[in-house]
């Protein structure tokens, strides 16, 4: 029998939170014998990540338990209410989908049970060798188009990612659907201050057109200011100097990366916006590349170095 536990941080803090606010509520909680584990899929300071199968229906899933360093109940159950919310009990096709809490019954420790859809678009992108091509712009367009209807929708529950990176996209369904995971950094829009510092490092869009490349290959925070402000110039009242004019064979996708990166948050593209333009005009089925159109291991390029940035005095 499921038992019930009620998170100890609550998404939401105040009481005129409008109806999108996540709401403190009880979540029922079942047991992790249900399940056993088939292998570790990733594992890091949060905690791990395995994939396992429901014993009774034989359902696969993915499992994720939190290590003690990041609050482990609460920041589970904090967890699991953004991704119940921002999956929409499938409404949302393009977020992993939430199957629940369960406890160990020994440990009485928590997990946190999801839909299993399939690598991640970052180990995907690594894959291909560094001569290969890079993606057809229809590619990069399809995926863009299924990110941005995700990260709409997000918007519409006031929930703000915070973490969106090639590492934290599912790619399923035979490579024709990505699907966002881990929102162990979301927010949600109708908290009050002070916010806590949060965010990533990696542009998406870039990473699609290079291959797994990213565009600001900084280090942290101040690192990272560096490597953008080497690359699009110091930020001021003109545009920055973009260098990227033939990143595609089109001026309107050039757009789209254009708006999503600019400084000035006036003139970002917001998800919405950017589905509006008219390189969105036309969407083709997503077809990434599959394991077997990739190039051999032997191939694959070296790991990413670290930049660390040199202030000067």
């Amino acid at each position: 029998m499921a038992a019930c536990v009620e998170p100890a941080v609550a998404v939401c803090n105040h009481a005129a939170a409008g109806p999108a606010c996540l709401k403190r509520r009880r979540i029922a909680v079942g047991s992790a014998e249900q399940y056993e584990d088939i292998g570790r899929l990733g594992e890091g300071a949060f905690g791990a990540v395995v994939k396992a199968r429901h014993r009774a229906t034989g359902r696969i899933i993915e499992i994720k338990r939190i290590g003690k360093a990041q609050g482990r109940h609460a920041a589970l159950l904090r967890e699991a209410r953004f991704l119940e919310e921002a999956s929409g009990g499938g409404a949302n096709p393009f977020v992993a989908g939430f199957r629940g809490v369960v406890r160990h019954p020994d440990t009485f420790d928590l997990s946190l049970v999801m839909e299993s859809v399939g690598p991640s678009l970052h180990d995907l992108l690594r894959q291909r060798g560094c001569g290969s091509p890079p993606l057809p712009e229809a590619t990069v367009r399809a995926a863009m188009w299924q990110l941005l209807r995700g990260a709409k929708k997000m918007h519409h529950c006031h929930i703000v990612h915070h973490d969106i990176k090639p590492t934290n996209i599912l790619v399923g369904d035979s490579h024709h659907v990505v699907k966002f995971c881990d929102f162990g950094l979301a927010m949600s829009t109708d908290e009050r201050p002070p916010y806590k510092a949060a965010g990533t490092l990696c542009p998406t869009m870039k990473e699609l057109i290079n291959n797994g490349s990213p565009l600001f290959q900084g280090f942290y925070s101040e690192g990272q200011l560096c490597a953008i402000f080497d690359v699009l110039g110091t930020s001021d009242d003109t545009t920055w100097p973009w260098f990227l004019s033939t990143a595609f064979a089109t001026v309107e996708g050039f757009e789209i990366l254009s708006g999503l990166l600019a400084c000035n948050l006036e003139k970002r593209l917001t998800a919405a916006a950017a589905l509006k333009h008219p390189w969105f005009d036309k969407i083709d089925v997503l077809e990434l590349p599959k394991k077997e159109e990739l190039a051999s291991p032997m191939l694959l390029r070296p790991k990413r170095r670290r930049i660390h940035a040199v202030w000067a005095t």
